[in-house]
């Protein structure tokens, strides 16, 4: 039980953060009508990038021994990559709807 206090009072800060962006991500996506979703992933795509930066700071301020700190990181860093790429697609996917055709 000591081990358990021990690594939640070590990472409380990574802990709130994490619940946090849970409920901002919850917050934000729920509020956004379903017809507004595609053109919003441009901007989506801006702020993935943010997290993609943030995380991979998040990263290297971390202790080398913390594994819950690398392994947060690590997800962040996995989840908004993901999101990029997706982001990008789907606007690609988008824009060549307004493409004329031959």
């Amino acid at each position: 039980m000591n081990e358990v206090l021990n690594f939640l009072t070590e990472n409380m800060i990574s802990i709130y953060l994490l619940v946090f962006t849970i409920f901002l991500g919850f917050e934000l996506i729920s509020k956004v009508p379903t017809v507004l979703h595609t053109p919003l992933m441009s901007g989506a795509n801006a702020i993935s990038g943010i997290v993609l930066i943030g995380s991979i700071f998040f990263m290297r301020e971390c202790d080398p021994q913390d594994t819950f700190s690398l392994v947060i990181g690590s997800v962040a860093i996995i989840m908004a990559f993901i999101n990029v790429i997706g982001g990008f697609a789907v606007t690609d996917r988008m824009l060549n709807l307004f493409k004329k055709k031959k």
